[in-house]
């Protein structure tokens, strides 16, 4: 029903969005005179910070149009070049260039956020790379007919993506995938197929999160798998393409990003009203353009949600050498030919430090100059993969890390 209940609440928010939506506009156009008033900028604020409080936001785009090379432009072409239900291969190609580049598969995290989330790694290994990327489509728009989709569907996608691109290919995880990105390249390695990936670049990953446990996963270990089954887990309404199918919803994803921040984001919608009122733009918009993604939430297939849950967090099952996936048992020592770099921020408090190192031991047949790790300094999890830090600090160490290897 809660799933329902939600979308009886946005559907009963309509009609003063409607009024709030008239207000912004009759108060904040510059061709209104009311515009230049001060009530009439509370007014036009306000109505504003009601307005994106309560909307619906659509996936966003990576918006990628080009990149430079040796200070000359080149149009960027995003295509997507294979359609599986759950998930779609995006890749980004440079128009007119006519050199070899080392190819690059980004693993996104399906986690509740769109694959678009990681828009700023894309657009740094865009330069210097060929790109793929894994676009995750939302559960919700997933017909029932195409089946669940499970721990060992994404292993199997992950390995038919690295099949699809071919050899010499280098992968790079971010969060959540690092487990079954380490699951498909170690069943590909045990089956020496010629197309393992020279490298894998895991970032801020669960790969053992006994080591340092945050809140996610303290939250996550003191709930019996049951608890989330009967709590967090619905069935798709029937508005959707994947009516009856049962997920783990991005409203409550969402909600749950929120509550592990709270006051943060009290204060940054308020922040956000002042910044209208005063006429700061350039303020507003850097607002705008962060919420724009990180109010753009999908939901997560169950079975996944839970066996992920599951063998990640409960059973801790990699890590102990018990995972058993697509009917093998998985060993992370049978990887030979792929090297390894591990990335981690000292200041994550979603994946802790050691969590994605651990696969530095698990890993144990990589030869010693085939492996290296980062922890990169005052970086939370987002800065790992995004902004600032992430650009002068990680992503120099990821680049030099492929090409030593390529």
């Amino acid at each position: 029903m809660l799933y329902e209940l939600h979308e009886l609440q946005h559907a009963s928010f309509s009609s003063l969005r409607a009024w709030a939506k008239t207000a912004a506009q009759l108060y904040g156009s510059p061709y209104s005179p009311l515009s230049y008033t001060p009530m009439g900028r509370v007014v036009a604020a306000g109505s504003e910070v009601f307005l994106r409080t309560t909307q619906r936001y659509e996936k966003p785009a990576f918006g990628i149009d080009f990149t430079e090379i040796d200070e000359k432009p080149y149009a960027v072409l995003e295509e997507t070049v294979l359609e599986n239900p759950f998930c779609h291969l995006k890749r980004f190609s440079k128009e007119g260039l006519n050199i070899a580049q080392p190819k690059v598969l980004i693993v996104a995290p399906l986690s509740g956020h769109y694959a678009t989330l990681l828009r700023d790694t894309v657009r740094s290994f865009v330069k210097d790379f060929e790109v793929w990327v894994t676009d995750w489509v939302d559960a919700k728009l997933v017909p029932l007919s195409f089946g669940a989709f499970h721990f060992d569907d994404y292993v199997k996608y992950v390995q038919d993506f690295i099949r699809f691109i071919g050899p010499d290919l280098h992968v790079v995880s971010v969060c959540q995938p690092t487990v079954p990105v380490l699951v498909a390249v170690s069943l590909m390695s045990a089956h020496q197929d010629p197309l393992v990936p020279k490298s894998m670049i895991m970032m801020g990953g669960p790969i053992d999160t006994r080591k340092n446990p945050t809140t996610v996963n303290n939250f996550a270990k003191s709930h019996p798998l049951s608890w989330f089954e009967s709590r967090v887990i619905y069935r798709v309404p029937v508005k959707y393409p994947g009516y009856l199918r049962q997920v783990y919803p991005g409203f409550l994803q969402h909600a749950g990003f929120v509550a592990m921040n709270p006051g943060r984001h009290i204060n940054s919608h308020r922040d956000f009203f002042y910044q209208l009122v005063r006429g700061d733009g350039e303020s507003a918009n850097v607002h705008r353009n962060f919420y724009d993604e990180y109010n753009a939430v999908m939901d997560l297939p169950a079975e996944y949600y839970l066996e992920t849950l599951d063998r990640v967090f409960h059973r801790h099952a990699l890590a102990e050498g018990t995972l058993v996936s697509c009917g093998e048992l998985v060993r992370p020592d049978a990887i030979t030919k792929t090297a390894l770099l591990t990335v981690e921020g000292e200041l994550d408090d979603i994946s802790g430090n050691g969590q994605t190192m651990a696969a530095q031991v698990l890993c144990a047949n990589i030869p010693e100059k085939q492996r290296e790790s980062l922890l990169a300094k005052d970086v939370g999890h987002y800065g790992i993969f995004s902004g600032r830090r992430f650009r002068e600090m990680v992503y120099p160490t990821i680049k030099s890390f492929i090409e030593k290897e390529a």
